[in-house]
């Protein structure tokens, strides 16, 4: 058994170098390099502070400070055309800076454009709900307060919409174990049968890729299936000849369309056809 070690912050300390995609950078253009979107800058640029503005794959990014985010979605929406939120969500950058970025997509069905604003907050600070202004809104910020744990302040009903109420963490934080924590793996085991039957019934196997060579049906074991509910706490492999398709072949209207495979005699072709 692999000795134990502390997974307090396996964010920060990677065991491996490749753990993590890293894309490349993007070409950024100068903002007045298309006069529709330059307007909007120039317009908001009167109302709040931006600290930096730029032009990214078509799109209008706009970095504003967390206190501005509804003055600021309240001026694209009504002065800047840009009646359309499409999606709001957050990035976990926890290890490197310290926090989260939160941003808004937004559309101009008009003019036909996209724009990005984006907004930096510290782990543990909330942000203020843009529910009344949008009211996609709603479900997004239940999403990311479900996921990442950021707290949208005048939310209407702010409670998880993905996870079950009483669920431990957030699952897209980088800190979350991909197939979850310890409580994760006994959760549906404690609600379902309660905790005494652990002993019993053992942890749920989260790992999607895992393969249990005595599963009941032995999908995976091609030649070695057993009927249902077979005992087989022995660990005998029964004597099952390999099938790869139907005896007698598979057949439609009475006629043969493909013959029965046997790979105990192959048939070898003698010219290409």
């Amino acid at each position: 058994m692999r000795a134990y070690k502390p997974k307090d912050n396996v964010q920060a300390k990677s065991y491996y170098s490749d753990r993590f995609f890293v894309k490349p950078t993007l070409q950024r253009k100068s903002v007045y390099s298309d006069s529709t979107l330059s307007n909007a800058y120039l317009s908001l640029k009167n109302k709040v502070e931006i600290s930096e503005a730029y032009i990214e794959l078509d799109h209008l990014v706009l970095h504003i400070v967390p206190q501005d985010n509804i003055e600021a979605i309240k001026h694209l929406r009504d002065i800047c055309a840009y009646d359309f939120l499409m999606e709001l969500s957050a990035v976990d950058y926890v290890a490197t800076r310290g926090g989260f970025e939160v941003f808004y997509e937004m559309l101009s069905t008009s003019k036909r454009k996209r724009l990005r604003v984006k907004t930096f907050i510290k782990e543990g600070q909330a942000i203020e709900s843009v529910e009344p202004l949008f009211r996609m809104a709603n479900w997004s910020e239940r999403e990311m307060f479900d996921m990442f744990g950021i707290v949208a302040n005048n939310h209407p009903m702010l409670k998880r919409i993905l996870m079950p109420d009483d669920w431990t963490g957030h699952p897209l934080l980088k800190t979350y174990p991909l197939h979850g924590d310890e409580s994760a793996q006994w959760y549906e085991v404690d609600k379902i049968f309660g905790k005494e039957a652990r002993d019993v019934i053992g942890p749920e196997i989260r790992d999607a890729a895992a393969i249990d060579r005595y599963d009941t049906t032995r999908f995976s074991r091609l030649g070695h299936e057993v009927p249902f509910g077979t005992d087989i706490t022995d660990g005998k492999e029964p004597d099952t000849p390999v099938r790869y398709q139907e005896e007698g072949g598979v057949q439609l209207f009475g006629k043969k369309l493909v013959t029965p495979f046997d790979e105990i005699e192959p048939t070898n072709l003698e010219e290409r056809r």
